[in-house]
C-alpha cells in the first residue's frame, strides 16, 4: 500500500479529515487502521482549536510543516495525537479519534491489559496508549517512514460509509453543531468512540 506523502496533508484540514479514514498508522510496533477524526482550522479561524490564539510554545508544531504530529497532554493524565494539515503557518490538524489495531495485536494487548480488543484504541487517548505515543513524538515526521507512517488503504473507503457530526468534549462557539460538523467516522465500526458535548467549565 502506498505510503502518505506530504502533499496530501499540504491541503485544507476539511479535505484530509475525512481521507484519513481507512489509514492505517504504524508506530511502536503497532499498526491500526484510522475509524474516527477531527478536523480543526488554525489560527483565528476556529475557536475550539489549540491554535485559534495564536503561536505558543505548546502548539508551536502545528504552524510547521504538514504531515508531523502534534500530541499533547491534556487532564493531566492523557496523550492526544493529531496529524498537521495544510500550508506551513497555517496551524490546522487532525485528531485521531480512534481505530481497529490490524498488526501487533500482542504488543497492543500488553499496553493496554483488561481491555477488550475493540476498546484498544477506542478514543484519543487510548489510541496514543496502544501506539505508544506521548512527548517524545510531538513533532515527529510522519512522512518520513522511519518512526512512524501511515499508508493508504488497499481501496478507497466508500463515500457513502462516511458520517459527520460535532466534535466530541468541545464547547463553547468552537462546539455547535451547525457551523462545526468536523468529527468524521466510519459508519459500523465497533470501535468509534461515543459522543459527549463539551462541558463548559466555570471558575470558581
Amino acid at each position: 500500500m502506498p505510503r502518505l506523502t506530504r502533499d496530501f496533508f499540504d491541503r485544507d484540514v476539511l479535505d484530509v479529515a475525512p481521507e484519513l479514514l481507512g489509514v492505517t498508522l504504524t508506530h511502536g510496533g503497532v499498526t491500526l487502521r484510522l475509524t474516527e477524526v477531527e478536523a480543526y482550522a488554525g489560527s483565528g479561524v476556529d475557536p475550539g482549536s489549540h491554535a485559534f490564539r495564536g503561536r505558543t510554545p505548546r502548539v508551536e508544531v502545528m504552524f510547521g510543516p504538514p504531515g508531523h504530529l502534534y500530541v499533547y497532554f491534556t487532564y493531566g493524565m492523557h496523550w492526544c495525537a493529531n496529524l498537521v494539515c495544510g500550508p506551513q503557518g497555517q496551524a490546522s490538524a487532525v485528531l485521531l479519534r480512534a481505530g481497529e489495531v490490524v498488526d501487533g495485536r500482542e504488543v497492543a494487548a500488553a499496553r493496554r491489559p483488561g481491555a477488550s480488543e475493540r476498546d484498544w484504541a477506542r478514543g484519543p487517548a487510548r489510541l496514543t496508549r496502544t501506539l505508544a505515543l506521548g512527548r517524545a513524538e510531538n513533532g515527529l515526521d510522519a512522512c518520513a517512514g522511519e518512526a512512524a507512517h501511515l499508508d493508504a488503504p488497499a481501496a478507497p473507503v466508500a463515500a457513502e460509509r462516511i458520517r459527520t457530526g460535532p466534535r466530541v468534549g468541545v464547547s463553547g462557539p468552537g462546539g455547535d453543531v451547525a457551523t462545526y460538523p468536523w468529527r468524521f467516522w466510519l459508519d459500523g465500526e465497533p470501535t468509534v468512540s461515543p459522543y459527549r458535548p463539551g462541558v463548559v467549565r466555570r471558575r470558581s
